[in-house]
């Protein structure tokens, strides 16, 4: 047995392979050759992945680790791997566990003591962050918004007031039902862009405000087609106008539940960040209300 943290040194390495979402061109030499060298490849769909590897001429063997199967079979590759073969985990495009399975067997390797080694490369929200002109020093990245418009809106709702540059990703044919509720949570005004076949022929980077982003995919079914990545600018409050954050709000509401205004504002100032001020003005003009 290895101890909690400590590498085994006769273990093999696990590979955190990035491969192209698009063009085979950037694909870096460090992941061919270690795709070339490993003794086995943990792949998303091994069909998908065998055209791959037949054009840059590499005959490793394929093994599948998906999400369905991740669980359960991931036993067979860290048995692979405490035997001291190197093993590479591929998706089917960009890195791995972004949105892509590897998750439970990078989880299982490192809880086995298997040293678990990235090899960098193409990324999709990456790849969309830095040419989309949108602020890149801090954002979040919030994966496939759930699929039915109750879910989906839930979620927009609790990041409306995100300041920070917000990332999805969406498929094809709900891109457009996306941005419809998008424009109507977020608001019409917000700064967005639809990053679309990143990297491959019919690339299209489009950045305008929400309704107009929306208008733009509605107008034209091409846009409803094909891998897409969306940014929204995050949240500003507006100008000469004190806000307090729905966030906020509720710790507010839940304090001023239990214990007196002054001491619920200036609690929920700790808590949240928020000015002391304009919380108990914001308390006072509430309980004035009722």
């Amino acid at each position: 047995m290895t101890a909690p943290g400590a590498l085994n040194s006769a273990a093999g390495s696990l590979y955190v392979v990035a491969t192209p979402i698009g063009n085979l061109d950037d694909i870096s030499a460090r992941a061919l050759k270690i795709l070339q060298e490993v003794a086995l490849i943990a792949a998303e769909d091994t069909r998908h992945s065998q055209r791959l590897l037949q054009h840059f001429g590499i005959s490793t063997p394929l093994a599948a680790c998906h999400e369905h199967n991740e669980r359960e079979e991931g036993s067979r590759f860290i048995t692979r791997l405490l035997a001291g073969d190197n093993v590479a985990l591929i998706s089917d495009a960009g890195t791995p566990l972004i949105s892509d399975p590897g998750y439970h067997l990078v989880r299982q390797a490192r809880a086995a003591g298997i040293s678990v080694v990235p090899v960098p490369g193409a990324c999709a929200l990456i790849a969309a962050l830095s040419a989309a002109g949108l602020p890149s020093d801090r954002f979040i990245f919030e994966g496939f918004l759930p699929a039915k418009a109750v879910g989906r809106r839930a979620r927009l709702e609790s990041i409306k007031e995100e300041p920070r540059t917000l990332i999805f990703y969406e498929a094809p044919h709900r891109i457009l039902e996306c941005l419809q509720d998008m424009e109507l949570v977020f608001g019409p005004e917000r700064p967005a862009l639809l990053a679309r076949e990143l990297t491959k022929t019919f690339e299209t980077l489009k950045g305008l405000p929400l309704a107009q982003l929306r208008a733009f995919v509605e107008g034209d079914s091409n846009q409803q087609r094909g891998e897409c990545v969306v940014l929204v600018a995050g949240w500003t409050a507006p100008d000469n106008e004190e806000t307090v954050s729905s966030e906020a709000m509720r710790i507010l509401d839940l304090l001023l539940e239990e214990m007196p205004l002054k001491r619920a504002a200036a609690l929920a100032a700790q808590i949240t960040g928020e000015r002391k001020n304009v919380l108990y003005q914001v308390a006072l003009e509430k309980q004035k209300g009722q």
